[in-house]
């Protein structure tokens, strides 16, 4: 239970990272290359100083650092840059389905090969995500943007999976975070255009910096210890209906009946993929 509660509280992180980041860019409180910056900035400033004030030290110069802070770097600028040409929507079906298929793939080399009760569940669920977030329209994608957010969804799949050997989340995502900050920050500031935030721009990015990407990701490190990659990466799929529930409930967005089938696909899927039977 504990395990299933802390994964839960992970996942209303990295969804709350993604209303605070529409609530930034889309009132136009901050450009998202800014709001990127100031997000990594804020997180390795809190997490370096928990570490510090813990431990006294930051372990910068691991090893792990090189798959950690450059996966996390390939994700925060892949992410960030896409959603210029991309469509918000179809940018998260891509990220998350490259996860899935990048993490399946990679556990399925290493000789753990998912069931076939977690595939069916990973791909109800998918389906279900692809239902609620697939544009409405005539469909147009930019393949720029389209290249970035499947690098995104490489780079995030690569962090997920190395958290698993961090002895020390905290300390670990502290300093993944302090390394990626100065490339991130000249790759972000290499795409042109002006800096663009306000106040509210940068309280907004500070937040989602400090507590919902740096304490939520310490937090993903912590749980992933207990999780199989496979399970890790199907759990994903639940973050951007949670990010849509989180809009409807704090930001006055419809509920449609798209999204509520949509999240039940969702739900099942997970369910399907995750649970054990338990023998008569």
């Amino acid at each position: 239970m504990k395990l299933f509660l802390l994964t839960c509280l992970t996942m209303c992180a990295f969804a709350s990272n993604s209303i605070l980041n529409r609530l930034a860019i889309d009132s136009g409180a901050s450009d998202p290359a800014a709001f990127a910056v100031v997000r990594v900035l804020a997180g390795a400033a809190v997490l370096a100083g928990l570490v510090l004030l813990r431990a006294g030290h930051l372990p910068l110069f691991d090893r792990r650092r090189v798959a950690g802070a450059g996966s996390l770097s390939l994700y925060m600028i892949g992410f960030s840059v896409a959603y210029l040409t991309l469509d918000a929507g179809l940018g998260a079906l891509i990220l998350f389905g490259v996860v899935q298929v990048t993490m399946f793939t990679v556990t399925s080399v290493k000789g753990t090969l998912p069931t076939g009760r977690q595939i069916a569940g990973a791909a109800i669920a998918l389906l279900g995500l692809g239902y609620v977030l697939w544009p409405s329209g005539s469909l147009q994608v930019n393949p720029v943007g389209a290249a970035l957010m499947i690098a995104a969804g490489i780079g995030w799949a690569i962090y997920s999976l190395v958290g698993k050997s961090e002895p020390d989340a905290l300390s670990g995502t502290a300093a993944n975070f302090v390394v990626a900050l100065p490339v991130t920050t000249l790759a972000l500031l290499a795409t042109g255009g002006a800096w663009h935030m306000t106040a509210n721009g940068y309280l907004l990015a500070a937040l989602a910096g400090a507590v919902t990407s740096g304490m939520g990701y310490a937090l993903w490190y912590q749980v992933l210890r207990e999780l199989t990659p496979t399970t890790a990466a199907v759990v994903q799929l639940s973050v951007p209906i949670l990010a849509i529930i989180g809009g409807v409930l704090l930001l006055g967005e419809d509920a449609s009946l798209r999204l509520i089938l949509g999240a039940g696909l969702v739900l099942g899927g997970i369910a399907l993929a995750v649970l054990r039977r338990t023998p008569r």
